[in-house]
């Protein structure tokens, strides 16, 4: 065991009850502040100084805050939270019947956390017909030829036949809708591209790229490179990220008893490139000695994935880990007494070379942050992914 998760290991034990439970009804009280702004519109991807921009449903973000909603609900049983989700979730159906900005591959992000988590809370027949159609746009994206769901730009375009990392994540979304519909074709391209990932995404060393393209001709995988990343070998944190929750959320669906052996060695990269204060720099390429800015969302969403891996109990120390994560988030991370501040998780990136959203709050890092803590302080709560 490494000294660093020695140290996660040593943060978690000061997560009990009273603390998750303070995390909880600062985020809540958080979030009711925000409805009243937001009302019927959405938050921005990411913040400006704390503060979110309000804006039409229109980005791969949106589902972020439907989700937190959710969540929210879950917790007090409030129907303000719930009339909203269900506001949300129209917005969301709009979105579908006029194919608004969604020529990508985030339809999961999208629909797992407004129509999806809507539909496991409320069971309405239309919010399972919205989660259908939705993965009815994601599966049109597959490329049979190469075996692969396109990232992003219109089908078939030969700059953007690749797939990222992120994708993952995009998944459920495809498994769950074979159960509620019953048909195949969903689960077995999400099985296919998952199985396509795994084979390109990785490096040697167990790190991932951001992205990987294929031939346009035969389909076959050409190399990986990055776009969000600070170069095409280094590591960007959240990629990684989204491998340590993905695998597990995808095998629990294969219905898998265990992880793939390779799995701890991809948590691994993470956790030895964990600087002293243990929340990784956007990129793995920063150091203590050459610093950089945080990605406090990296964290939050490996805490969610540890979480996720303890179920199959096949990763040592897993929980206590994410525990370790989701006490110094909650602790350094967080600022409650900013009342102008709306983020949930504070210190995040979201596209560094392109100065987006750094060292502020992003909705995705709001949203796990808040998604872990419900992991720990609901234990028999039924995930949206």
């Amino acid at each position: 065991m490494t000294n660093k998760k020695e140290a996660l290991i040593l943060l978690g034990e000061k997560v009990d009850k009273q603390w998750l439970n303070e995390q909880m009804n600062h985020i809540v009280a958080r979030l009711k502040s925000n409805m009243k702004r937001y009302q019927l519109q959405f938050p921005s991807a990411c913040a400006t100084q704390g503060k979110y921009r309000i804006k039409a449903n229109d980005d791969w973000t949106n589902g972020f805050w439907t989700g937190m909603l959710c969540l929210a609900y879950e917790w007090t049983g409030e129907k303000a939270f719930l009339e909203l989700i269900d506001k949300n979730v129209k917005s969301f159906q709009d979105r579908l019947d006029q194919h608004f900005v969604l020529d990508h591959h985030d339809i999961g992000f999208l629909y797992s956390l407004s129509a999806g988590a809507a539909y496991k809370i409320t069971k309405k027949e239309s919010d399972r017909l919205t989660f259908l159609q939705a993965a009815d746009v994601l599966v049109a994206r597959y490329h049979e030829k190469g075996q692969f769901i396109q990232a992003w730009g219109k089908y078939g375009d030969a700059k953007e036949y690749r797939l990222i990392i992120d994708s993952i994540l995009n998944l459920p979304l495809l498994l769950m809708a074979t159960e509620l519909s019953g048909e195949e074709r969903y689960a077995e391209i999400a099985k296919s591209h998952y199985k396509t990932l795994l084979k390109t995404i990785f490096r040697d060393n167990f790190s991932t790229y951001h992205t990987y393209y294929f031939d346009v001709k035969t389909g076959a995988p050409l190399q990986g490179a990055t776009h969000q990343g600070n170069s095409h070998q280094s590591t960007w944190a959240r990629g990684q990220s989204w491998a340590i929750l993905g695998i597990p959320l995808i095998e629990s669906y294969l219905g898998s008893d265990k992880l793939p052996d390779f799995y701890s060695k991809v948590v691994s990269v993470f956790i030895d490139n964990l600087p002293e204060d243990l929340i990784p720099y956007w990129d793995f390429d920063f150091t203590n000695a050459n610093p950089s800015a945080k990605d406090s969302s990296a964290a939050a969403i490996v805490a969610c994935g540890l979480l996720e891996a303890e179920k199959l109990k096949s990763y040592p120390d897993s929980k206590k880990i994410a525990k370790g994560l989701i006490y110094q988030l909650g602790e350094k991370y967080t600022n409650w007494t900013d009342k102008e501040n709306e983020g949930l998780l504070q210190h995040g990136v979201y596209a560094y070379a392109e100065g987006k959203g750094i060292d502020e709050p992003n909705l995705w890092g709001d949203y796990f942050y808040f998604e872990a803590l419900m992991r720990l302080v609901k234990p028999d709560w039924h995930r949206y992914w």
